[in-house]
């Protein structure tokens, strides 16, 4: 995928991961990687951004394979953006799938 478009998008499917259920970040990695081809250098300073910027809370839980992890969870504020990057999203994907149509068309 053209990393371009990847990094379009990134943020949005880490924010609709996290609505489903509360993750860590290895467990965050593996879900967006379903989507986009990501590693944990990519993730890791995006979850730090979200949370400094107040979208994400943590929190520490114990597991039983090794130390405690730290989830993230959306916030009321984190909720909110995710809903406003999705509506831009959607109609953003939109525009571009009309016009590739209309182009195509063309052709």
């Amino acid at each position: 995928m053209n990393a371009q478009f990847k990094k379009g998008v990134l943020e949005l499917v880490v924010l609709l991961s996290v609505t489903k259920k509360d993750m860590y970040g290895y467990e965050l990695v593996s879900e967006v990687s379903k989507v986009i081809d990501v590693n944990e250098g990519t993730i890791y300073p995006l979850l730090k951004r979200l949370t400094n910027e107040h979208y994400f809370e943590t929190y520490l839980k114990e597991s039983t394979e090794g130390p405690p992890r730290k989830y993230y969870h959306l916030t009321a504020a984190g909720l909110l953006y995710k809903e406003r990057l999705k509506a831009e999203w959607v109609d953003f994907n939109g525009k571009v799938n009309q016009f590739i149509k209309e182009s195509d068309r063309n052709d």
